[in-house]
């Protein structure tokens, strides 16, 4: 039996973590961030399918990819968080379509500006992880299971 993928989809900037702001998203890297999910992923049993992108239609294309394959997603939408409708768009179709999607951050959102405690994403998400730096990805890993 194959395992299950899920879709490990991190957005704009986050290819920047371990030098931006490391005080508010800790020092690792975005590598170190996609090894820990592989470890993780692979005890769960599961294959995980981390892929960054800086611009919103790859990110949408992915998450269309997703419905398409039969994945779950587990997303750091970045930015778009609060204010890309079309990207929580795109998550409503990973939704509807019977598939999860996890929203995470590595921070957490409401205890930083008033402009980042909307997320336009997390009416559509399965359900929501922040606060936990890098244990966000491993923590919405194991809520997939």
């Amino acid at each position: 039996m194959t395992a299950p993928t899920v879709f490990v989809l991190s957005g704009p900037n986050l290819n920047r973590l371990g030098t931006r702001e490391p005080e508010v998203y800790g020092s690792d890297t975005l590598d170190d961030v996609h090894a820990a999910v592989q470890r993780e992923a692979r005890d769960l049993g599961l294959v995980a399918d981390c892929r960054q992108t800086n611009h919103e239609g790859e990110l949408i294309d992915w998450l269309h990819e997703a419905v398409d394959v039969g994945a779950d997603v587990v997303l750091n939408p970045g930015a778009f968080t609060h204010y890309s409708y079309a990207v929580r768009d795109a998550c409503a179709i990973v939704t509807t379509s019977g598939r999860s999607l996890v929203e995470v951050h590595l921070s957490n959102p409401a205890a930083r500006e008033e402009f980042r405690h909307t997320s336009v994403v997390a009416g559509v998400a399965t359900g929501t992880v922040a606060g936990f730096g890098l244990q966000s990805y491993l923590l919405a890993l194991r809520a997939l299971v």
